[in-house]
């Protein structure tokens, strides 16, 4: 199913930062320094496990689910 990684990223985000843009901000840059550039996926980019297993481990680290 493409998309899943977008809506994992969009989850997070929207999760960390609950409307507050500055948050949102500083979390995309926290993605982006982990190796995960959340402009780079749309929701038709294919799905890649090793991304979405990333993800997962970023979520955990953050303290929300992907």
């Amino acid at each position: 199913m493409p998309g899943q990684i977008k809506h994992m990223i969009d989850s997070i985000l929207e999760q960390r930062s609950k409307g507050n843009s500055t948050i949102r901000l500083t979390t995309k840059a926290k993605l982006v320094l982990k190796g995960v550039d959340p402009d780079r996926f749309t929701s038709m980019s294919p799905d890649d496990a090793a991304v979405i297993a990333r993800l997962r481990a970023i979520a955990a680290e953050l303290g929300v689910n992907a």
